[in-house]
């Protein structure tokens, strides 16, 4: 007893093109979605009998006509290509930055993250790779499609992906953190805490919390939602007509218009900072969204981050040049990048790094007497460094198999089903067993264990975020 239905939604102008298929075979219900024309993301359900699995699907299908889904015949419509951020980059005129090494990782490149012992990059051909802070390649992860942009959360650094997943990128192999809502095409993503916010080409900001369960979703009153900020406070929402401001359960708290259209956005403990297509990164407190600074660039603003607290503040232009401001607004200095714009960036220990549109990873030397020895046409010999033939390591849904945990070696948990979900729950002792584990979404086995190198509690104290390596328990 099998049957299938197939819909397709496809809005003009570049809004939604997507499939969803329902499948019953007797008790189970096989749901396959994602973009037309690729292969998609597939979830199962088991129910009591055959009846209860045709009215789950019956009801799975009459949501998605409601949405405006329409039955179709598979491969009529062909794929659209992903959005993606275009940049007209030009020369900068000014000075050579002081850019001590410079790694091409052989694809334009969204994603950055710069921690304490190593650096982090994603490129458009979904490689992402891990760098000392001298430049030294230390790792080589593969993502199926393109990175859009690196995000830490605490200990935890994640990858969101064209395909419409975020990974974790915290042990040897890439791991499923979080699928994405079929109708979101994502433009930016934060996490804190384990609770994910996602704004996307319609303007709307989406939230999911560990689980990957829905929370709340709102449309903005702008597109190309290249914004999102994720805090204590809530959400903080750039689009094309400012920034919005929610709180944890999805009421607008404060609107500020921006001068231009939000392109990139930055946070600090008080204030965010979004820069704009008019030239401007504007610092707006998190509080009541006054604007308490204006930055003034040559040129559309593609990228922006700060110092501590926000005392020094960088932009990067589509015009190949980096800035630095004081917090009061003086500009104190603007030098060429010499690689390209910078899709994004970000500040650390007096250095400031790059991610640009010729794939290259750049160190710049932000101190005051490297920029002053750059302003007079003095800059360091720049070393250009390679992935070489370091081995892709690629995303997998494959687990090394143990015969057991020896003692002290790591915790137990143990996969469940529950109402329609495979659940994790922690079976060592001295662990709460009603608390949800976060674990990755494309290894759950109802009734398997795994052993994990580390469980830990979650900032709210409400769940449990697993961390390293993870091995099944035959």
């Amino acid at each position: 007893m099998s049957a299938t239905t197939y819909l397709e939604l496809s809005e003009p102008g570049g809004g939604a093109h997507k499939f969803y298929e329902v499948r019953v075979d007797d008790t189970e219900v096989t749901i396959t979605y994602g973009r037309i024309g690729e292969q998609g993301q597939v979830r199962t359900a088991t129910f009591a009998d055959h009846a209860k699995a045709v009215k789950a699907a019956e009801k799975k299908i009459g949501e998605k006509v409601r949405k405006g889904y329409a039955p179709a015949v598979r491969g009529v419509r062909q794929a659209r290509p992903v959005s993606r951020r275009q940049i007209v980059s030009t020369r900068s005129t000014a000075h050579q930055a002081p850019v001590l090494w410079r790694f091409a990782s052989g694809a334009p490149a969204f994603g950055i993250f710069i921690g304490e012992d190593r650096a982090w990059v994603g490129n458009e051909n979904g490689d992402v790779f891990t760098l000392a802070h001298d430049g030294r390649v230390t790792g080589r992860f593969g993502l199926p499609d393109s990175v859009k942009c690196i995000v830490a959360d605490d200990f935890w650094i994640y990858a969101g992906c064209d395909d419409g997943r975020v990974y974790d990128l915290g042990a040897k192999v890439p791991r499923v953190a979080y699928e994405i809502a079929e109708d979101v095409d994502i433009y930016w993503l934060d996490i804190h805490d384990g609770v994910l916010g996602v704004s996307d080409r319609q303007g709307r900001v989406t939230v999911v919390d560990h689980e990957d369960e829905f929370q709340w979703s709102v449309p903005s009153g702008g597109d190309s939602g290249w914004m999102v900020r994720c805090s204590p406070d809530g959400v903080f929402h750039g689009h094309s007509r400012g920034v919005t401001h929610y709180t944890g359960r999805g009421h607008r708290a404060w609107y500020a218009e921006t001068t231009g259209q939000v392109l990139f956005g930055w946070q600090e403990r008080d204030a965010v900072f979004a820069g704009t297509s008019r030239g401007r990164v504007q610092r707006i407190r998190k509080s009541d969204g006054a604007k308490t600074g204006d930055y003034r660039c040559d040129a559309p603003v593609f990228s922006c981050a700060t110092s501590a607290d926000g005392e020094l503040v960088f932009a990067g232009d589509n015009q190949s040049s980096v800035y630095c401001f004081a917090a009061d607004g003086t500009r104190l200095w603007k030098l060429a990048t010499g690689c390209g714009s910078a899709y994004s960036m970000q500040y650390r220990d007096e250095r400031l790094y790059l991610v640009t549109t010729d794939g290259s990873l750049a160190c710049v030397d932000a101190s005051p007497a490297a920029v002053r020895a750059a302003e007079q046409g003095r800059v360091p010999q720049r070393q250009d460094i390679k992935a070489g033939g370091i081995e892709r390591v690629e995303a997998t849904a494959e687990v090394e198999f143990v015969a057991h945990a020896a003692p002290g070696e790591g915790v137990v948990v143990e996969c469940v089903r529950e109402g329609g979900r495979v659940r994790v729950h922690v079976v060592s002792d001295g662990y709460d067993r009603t608390w949800g584990v976060q674990f990755p979404k494309n290894i759950r086995v109802p009734g398997a264990r795994f052993l994990v190198a580390e469980v830990v509690s979650s900032a709210s104290g409400s769940f449990y975020r697993t961390r390293g390596e993870i091995k099944r328990l035959r």
